[in-house]
């Protein structure tokens, strides 16, 4: 008997030892303190070195005990309140519940036959995501595996689109200054060249221009260049910023090109019953990136890419005769989708949303986004702190910068805090570059993080920054 197998004959040791690792991981979270130990990469690095992968343990228990040392004991735990660092959400149960049953089963989303009722919960909540963001009957689209590559599937739709106006090397994409990486990563993966993307400027709420967008589709225009698309964002992973929608869209319309929005992190905002009305004008999209790892409290990977009509998915498929003829009557996901195998992540938000509802969803996001509110007015108010601009989404980018400071001197001392802070492990920040300098950065996905957390994590950034003044000199610290 093959004893490591799933199968019915085994099954009471799958749930021996199911129940073994769910009891590990719950005590373990009992014990945490902290968003993480602080650990150095050199200490991290040597635990995991030291195991010798060719020889197995007993059993589970021993394995359990292994993992604790090399995983869970430096993991970074998202659900700690002081967890205030980049995009990443703590989960909920349902959702956790639902990875088992995806792991178990081990459904594979690229053919029906593979999937069954899993590729009908898949497309039935992409049209529930459509029906959100208001896309209309003809829309489609399909899980990926995060943002950049929803961004990506996105863009390679609109070069195909774009196809009979012209050639790659003359195709270009428009985004802000403050949008996501993955767009020009996208472009050069695609083949378009390191100029395809123009960077159009922000307002000082870092929104895009959208007469400065239209100054620039002309002008390529004028230059022989063909406009194929523009990147709307609902959610800068900086600032939180959403661009004019519906301000863009009458750009776009204007000028018959493709716009994608990339709402990757501000998607949460389509269940919120307060903010819904800040996505105005993503109804009008062409194609529409949503996370649900962000801010629908989903475990990593849940993302989306939803198209306004299903024809543009024809850019995507390919047909393999053992796979998906051209013959299959059935419904094939490997028809929409750049993957192959694939999970079922969908199961996920599925189960989220039949055990919580959606409104329960937004109401979380909407204490994160009160929640930095609040710590706005907090940094405003406080003498040793800058703050950029005012959110609009969970994000703060502010610095540790005392009256008489300089630049060159806020530069230095600012990485030096984060550093520290998360040396100690008590909280976990993150650092960013603004108009090129150092600026460090909040990012509140937890519902359970308070104000008292905020002005504990603050306190700790300006008694650190102090600290550091007071110890070295700050070239030293440069």
């Amino acid at each position: 008997m093959r004893q490591h197998l799933f199968n019915a004959t085994n099954i009471g040791r799958y749930q021996d030892e199911m129940h073994r690792g769910v009891a590990a991981v719950a005590e373990h979270v009992a014990g945490v303190r902290g968003p993480w130990t602080g650990a150095d990469v050199a200490t991290v690095a040597a635990k995991v070195d030291d195991v010798d992968l060719d020889r197995p343990l007993d059993d589970m228990a021993d394995v359990l005990a292994e993992v604790r040392s090399v995983y869970l004991d430096d993991a970074v735990w998202f659900h700690e309140p002081r967890y205030l660092a980049h995009l990443n959400c703590p989960v909920v149960v349902p959702a956790l519940v639902a990875e088992v049953l995806v792991s178990s089963v081990n459904s594979s989303l690229d053919t029906w036959d593979q999937s069954g009722g899993g590729t009908h919960i898949e497309r039935r909540l992409i049209r529930w995501t459509a029906d959100r963001i208001g896309l209309g009957p003809d829309s489609d689209g399909v899980f990926t595996s995060g943002g950049t590559q929803s961004n990506l599937q996105a863009l390679l739709v609109a070069r195909g689109h774009a196809y009979l106006a012209g050639t790659a090397s003359r195709f270009r994409i428009f985004a802000s200054r403050d949008s996501h990486f993955s767009v020009q990563k996208s472009a050069n993966i695609l083949g378009l060249g390191p100029d395809a993307v123009v960077t159009i400027p922000t307002d000082r709420r870092r929104r895009m221009d959208p007469v400065a967008l239209d100054r620039a589709v002309w002008s390529a225009r004028a230059a022989g260049h063909i406009p194929m698309a523009v990147v709307a964002t609902a959610g800068t992973t900086d600032y939180g910023s959403i661009d004019p929608l519906a301000e863009v869209a009458d750009v776009c319309a204007q000028h018959g090109v493709w716009m994608h929005v990339d709402a990757a992190y501000g998607g949460g905002l389509l269940v919120s019953r307060r903010r819904r009305d800040l996505l105005d004008g993503i109804e009008r999209a062409d194609s529409v990136t949503i996370d649900f790892h962000k801010t629908f409290f989903q475990p990593v990977s849940s993302s989306a890419v939803v198209f306004r009509q299903r024809d543009a998915l024809r850019h995507v498929t390919y047909h393999a005769d053992y796979l998906n003829p051209r013959s299959s009557a059935h419904p094939n996901q490997v028809d929409k989708s750049m993957q192959t195998t694939r999970r079922f992540d969908a199961l996920k938000l599925w189960m989220t949303l039949r055990a919580m509802g959606a409104d329960a969803i937004g109401d979380y996001v909407d204490a994160v986004v009160d929640l930095a509110s609040a710590g706005h007015r907090l940094m405003v108010e406080h003498p040793d702190l800058e703050v950029v601009t005012e959110p609009t989404l969970s994000t703060l980018v502010f610095r540790f910068r005392p009256d008489g400071m300089s630049e060159d001197d806020a530069d230095a001392v600012n990485p030096g805090i984060r550093q520290t802070i998360a040396g100690s492990g008590s909280a976990v920040i993150a650092g960013t570059r603004s108009d090129g300098r150092a600026w460090l950065k909040l990012t509140m996905l937890n519902p359970d993080t308070t104000l008292d957390d905020l002005h504990a994590v603050l306190a700790l950034v300006t008694e650190t920054g102090h600290h550091l003044l007071d110890d070295h000199d700050v070239q030293e610290v440069r």
